[in-house]
């Protein structure tokens, strides 16, 4: 069985569900996959598409909503207080797998929402991971991500050293277990943890060292057609620039509309626009 991990509320389902869908379409063997996908309360139209993967693919889908429970809640009380808003707290399941799992999970793949799945998974899920607890692809963007405005350093990080992006990782959940995130940032000063961007610098800051580098192909972030040569096995479509936007210019932007399938793809995409207007009337 190959366990598989994703977290989005009802503003990702679609996205959500092709993601699903694509790492199902592309497996040697849909039936081994077996989806945790931890959520914050999904509609019952939203979680209908979800729930769908089962049947059509025979894949185990296992969806636990965090807002039955406080599993979340307490342990990011913990956690110093970060300024950035952007981001809904939900990403921080990533730092607690090993609780949240069921205990005989040995390995397991996070993978975000915004993701496209172009070649088969287990040519990820099988590979040796040479003692590391974590496998990932090198931030493209990282000497911004570790220093921020004018690329001043920041002391918890050193842009001679590599920074991991967190959106797709194959986590060794044995090893994983074992870290303890609160005590591993406790003693940086408060100014730098307030500047800290979510889990992804919690991960790459506490697990320095025990990374093993990915080839970028299993995530390709931001990807322009100009990519498509390169036959990325996971498209990541990180950036503002979303293949639902009619403006947007991404690699594989209409096979990913098919992936999501039609019917699907433009419900979500109405629900982008009103979200959208939406923003702009408040700005206004």
């Amino acid at each position: 069985m190959h366990d598989i991990v994703l977290t989005f509320d009802d503003n990702f389902w679609g996205p959500g569900y092709a993601t699903m869908r694509s790492l199902c379409l592309t497996s040697r063997d849909p039936k081994s996959l077996r989806f945790h996908v931890f959520h914050t309360g999904l509609l019952p139209e939203n979680r209908a598409p979800i729930e769908s993967i089962a049947a059509d693919y025979g894949a185990e889908v296992r969806l636990v909503d965090l807002k039955e429970s406080d599993i979340l809640g307490g342990r990011i009380a913990a956690f110093p207080r970060i300024r950035m808003k952007r981001l809904n707290p939900i990403v921080y399941v990533r730092l607690f797998l090993a609780e949240m799992l069921p205990a005989e999970t040995k390995r397991v793949l996070y993978i975000d929402a915004d993701t496209f799945v172009r070649n088969p998974i287990e040519n990820l899920l099988s590979m040796d991971m040479q003692g590391k607890v974590i496998a990932a692809v090198l931030q493209p963007d990282r000497m911004h991500c570790i220093a921020g405005t004018d690329l001043r350093a920041r002391s918890a990080f050193s842009m001679t050293e590599p920074y991991y992006n967190a959106g797709v990782m194959l986590i060794d959940l044995e090893r994983y277990a074992r870290i303890d995130f609160v005590a591993g940032i406790s003693a940086l000063p408060a100014e730098e943890l307030e500047q800290f961007y979510y889990d992804q610098d919690i991960l790459n800051y506490v697990l320095k060292g025990q990374f093993l580098e990915l080839d970028p192909r299993w995530n390709m972030q931001n990807p322009e057609p100009a990519h498509e040569v390169f036959d990325p096995h996971i498209l990541h479509y990180s950036s503002d620039s979303r293949p639902w936007w009619p403006w947007s210019r991404v690699a594989f932007k209409r096979t990913y509309r098919h992936l999501m399938t039609n019917a699907h793809f433009y419900r979500y995409q109405r629900e982008q626009y009103k979200r959208l207007v939406r923003r702009w009337l408040r700005l206004g």
